[in-house]
């Protein structure tokens, strides 16, 4: 199933592709559908190669009117082609397989009306999944669809749907439609697309820079229209539209635009060209938060981005994949806060993002951004926190670097001189130094090919009657990663007004670079109440404060006038908990003396996924229990305590039932589930429901009976997870076992119910009853991955490691099993040093753990 590079580049410089002409029938049932294709290519005469096509049943391979025989050219993986002429034309003729595993041609069944729904993910090898396809982005060639299906359903694909036309009936009587799609533009297969299904539509339309009108679609399941805002995701559409043209200095390259909501999606979209895939779990049903709410409007802005980065203009290998997200990422953030009325979207960047980077940028496997990859499954480990994260903030503090019109300015040129091509990351680079002036060599070395994270922390040299003599920013490396980089960045002064409000009063901007860096400027000024390096957030680094400004954070963060210093500030606290410099207990205490007071919903979101974490891992075991009981007593103050209906009390209810444990937390779950216990403006519809009742179970409060009657009011697709996640969280051996059975030895399950039910057997308040799957574990990942696909591998490598058993014993067992693997497990042994890490990093958090009253862990 791999392809290296070497093979990559050695068919491309063999083969041009010209045309796919693609005939699916979608009518033989659930397990496999016919898939016939014809491509014309020309390549080097007499020479050797070979198509992708992952197949159950090749009937006829024919090149150049010659037949091949199948049982000698395939072997269900790949085709051989000998004997190629200058021009060529092949056809395959093949059963492929529906999939359940969110990967190439998916196959879904509403359990409301018993429809079927399909979709297509082909990122990253997939397309071949459902044609034969030379599967490498820089093959680029039009494709044109012809797909055979049901009457009643809808076909979407790449180019505008065609009106269908009637044909002869199935055997079963059923009727059924042809619908033959144009030719699409050049494109790299990864990013074509077919969905079919009774999918419901709304229709709108936005008129493009050149004057085209674009049609808009926005598509759902039947069962999920009632849910849909379909007037949200137009008028984002239409922004992202209008500011994209504006700075790209380009027109939208496609003939239409759907973004379509699909069931068992693995990631949070896919950027199909004019086709756009997206997590349906983004068709709210029940009331969400408002971090939520951005998140959907970041994702749809992200994959518009790509219509033109990425789609139009596309890498030549997937050691680019770093510069299509990121861009996407980094423009998805600034069209947020310029052109929607997501305007603190850079908040919700240094909080979420950014520490995703640095959380990934400091594992044993971080690597540069700019990542060597020599196969397939070297890409599939990569779609990571440096991939996204850290490139789109080295991205902005390459704009911070270079200036905003320069940056646009450069990509205007690139996508004028590249449009539906293969590039490379020096072709973008050329255009920048162009537009800019400045020679980004020395910054790409430093910046994408090397790894980790810097700290800065300012070194203050103050009078004794507080005037300040000079600050120095003090630049450090880890020993692994030593790299010591050029940073673009503000240093901010933060004084306590009348008012008790944190707010700027001096802000200098400068170019940091060495070991040493003396700001500017502020020489004879007040010491302030607070510094903060890295103000505005513009660079990437770790930032420590000074002894003042870390007293002054800590008695007022709830304080600054401003969320993205203060989010800097939560983001520092972290770091220092994380690293085991500061106690875990008192990270505790800063999150529920101050979360309250937050105003931006993801940072609340962060702030409770973190304190779960801490709770979890870092707390030190003697003082777990009772931090944790401690903690979900405040939780369920400050539901109280804040405005009724609002965002922060619902995510506080839900961090609440999430962590509850004591008898009396279960008693007031059960509360808000019967109607007992209500909290005043709190609305506990279906989904809020679901995390009551999985808070029931695995506090032992409800047993299967329980989940059963929650399922047949809410037998929806939904429900059916929801389901999954309770009955896998049960708190008994046998549950457990049952579980464990259902994942991992048989593997039925689809992927989202596979995911569903490996988040519930890892919740549990009596950690015993993971202790007879450590050994389990380890035996059976080696089958795992061998056996399932990346997605569904993944899923059980990383959520069924028992990091839970946070003990030296699990990292025993971890290197036991690494010093087992073979030489060719490069993405089993990443996936298992990460969860590694993971368990080492809690201990030392848990030993840092020591109050100043001496209390230690």
């Amino acid at each position: 199933m791999n392809l290296t590079r070497a093979e990559a580049r050695e068919r491309a410089e063999l083969i041009t592709a010209e045309s796919y002409d693609v005939s699916l029938d979608l009518t033989r049932g659930g397990e496999v559908f016919g898939s016939t294709t014809t491509v014309k290519f020309t390549a080097s005469p007499g020479s050797s190669s070979f198509i992708d096509a992952v197949t159950r049943t090749v009937h006829s391979v024919t090149l150049n009117g010659r037949a091949l025989d199948p049982a000698t050219v395939s072997d269900g993986v790949r085709i051989q082609l000998p004997g190629l002429e200058e021009h060529n034309e092949l056809t395959v003729v093949a059963d492929m397989p529906y999939m359940n595993t969110g990967e190439g041609l998916h196959r879904f069944v509403d359990p409301v009306d018993n429809e079927v729904y399909l979709y297509t993910q082909f990122e990253v090898p997939d397309s071949r999944r459902m044609f034969a396809v030379f599967e490498q982005p820089d093959l680029k060639a039009t494709f044109a669809f012809t797909v055979t299906a049901p009457s009643h359903w809808d076909v979407i694909s790449n180019s505008p749907t065609p009106e269908p036309v009637p044909a002869p009936v199935t055997e079963d009587g059923g009727a059924r439609s042809v619908w033959a799609f144009a030719p699409t533009p050049r494109l790299s297969s990864y990013v074509t697309a077919l969905i079919a299904g009774p999918y419901q539509s709304v229709r709108s339309e936005v008129t493009s820079s050149d004057g085209r009108v674009i049609p808009l679609g926005v598509f759902a399941r039947k069962s999920l229209m009632q849910y849909l805002d379909a007037e949200n995701i137009f008028e984002l559409t239409r922004q992202g539209f209008g500011f994209f043209e504006a700075q790209f200095g380009c027109p939208y390259p496609f003939a239409k635009y759907d973004q379509l909501f699909v069931p068992e999606f693995n990631a949070g979209a896919m950027e199909n060209a004019g086709a756009v895939t997206i997590l349906e779990g983004y068709v709210f049903r029940s009331k969400v938060t408002g971090a939520q709410i951005e998140r959907r409007a970041i994702t749809v802005l992200h994959e518009l981005a790509h219509m033109w980065f990425g789609d139009l203009v596309t890498m030549r290998w997937w050691n680019d994949l770093w510069l299509n997200e990121s861009f996407a990422e980094y423009m998805s953030h600034l069209a947020a806060v310029e052109a929607t009325s997501f305007t603190s979207a850079w908040t919700t960047f240094a909080s979420v993002e950014k520490s995703w980077a640095y959380r990934q940028d400091q594992l044993p496997t971080t690597h540069p951004i700019f990542a060597e990859i020599n196969d397939l499954q070297d890409v599939e480990v990569n779609f990571d926190g440096i991939t996204y994260a850290k490139g789109a903030s080295v991205l902005r503090q390459l704009v911070a670097w270079v200036g905003p019109e320069q940056f646009m300015a450069g990509v205007r040129e690139y996508f004028a001189k590249h449009s539906w091509r293969n590039t490379e990351l020096r072709d973008l680079l050329v255009e920048l130094e162009k537009a800019s002036g400045r020679d980004l060599d020395g910054w790409g070395r430093q910046w994408l090919e090397t790894a980790g994270v810097n700290t800065l922390t300012p070194e203050l040299d103050v009078d004794s009657d507080g005037t300040l003599k000079s600050i120095t920013i003090v630049q450090s490396a880890v020993p692994e990663w030593p790299t010591l980089r050029p940073h673009r960045l503000a240093v901010g002064f933060y004084n306590l007004n009348d008012a008790g409000k944190l707010e700027r009063v001096h802000r200098e901007e400068l170019d940091v670079d060495g070991e040493r860096t003396d700001v500017p400027g502020v020489a004879g000024l007040a010491q302030p109440d607070l510094i903060l390096v890295n103000d505005d957030d513009l660079a990437y680094a770790k930032v420590r404060l000074d002894p003042k400004s870390l007293a002054t954070a800590t008695a007022h963060l709830k304080d600054f006038n401003a969320s993205l210093p203060r989010t800097l500030v939560w983001n520092s606290a972290w770091d220092a908990a994380r690293d085991g410099q500061a106690p875990a207990r008192k990270y505790v205490e800063l999150i529920l003396a101050n979360v309250a007071a937050e105003t931006d919903s993801s940072v609340i979101l962060v702030q409770l996924r973190q304190l779960a974490t801490t709770l979890n891992f870092y707390v030190a075991e003697e003082h777990r229990e009772a931090t944790t009981v401690a903690a979900v007593d405040r939780l369920w103050e400050l539901a109280s305590e804040v405005p009724g209906g609002s965002d922060a009390q619902l995510q506080f209810v839900k961090s609440f039932a999430l962590l509850a444990r004591s008898a009396s937390q279960l008693d007031r779950v059960a509360g808000l589930l019967d109607g007992s216990a209500a909290l005043a403006g709190l609305a506990v519809d279906q989904d809020l429901r679901w995390e009551l009742v999985a808070s029931l179970v695995a506090g032992g409060r409800m047993g299967q009976d329980g989940i059963d009657a929650e399922l047949a009011r809410d037998n929806t697709s939904s429900g059916q997870n929801a389901a999954a996640l309770a009955k896998a969280a049960l708190p008994t051996a046998d549950a457990k076992a049952a579980a464990w059975e259902s994942i991992v030895v048989r593997g039925e399950l689809s992927n989202a119910l596979q995911g569903s039910a490996v988040a519930g057997f890892m919740r549990v308040r009596d950690r015993s009853l993971l202790e007879p799957y450590a050994e389990k574990y380890f035996a059976a990942v080696p089958g795992v991955v061998a056996t399932r696909t990346h997605a569904l591998a993944q899923q059980i490598v990383v959520g069924l490691y028992p990091a839970l058993l946070t003990t030296q014993a699990t990292i025993d067992q971890t290197d036991t099993f690494l010093a087992s693997l073979p030489a060719e497990s490069a993405a089993l042994r990443r996936m298992m040093l990460e969860n590694r890490d993971g368990v080492a990093r809690a201990l030392r958090a848990r030993a840092a753990d020591v109050l100043p009253d001496g209390s230690a862990g």
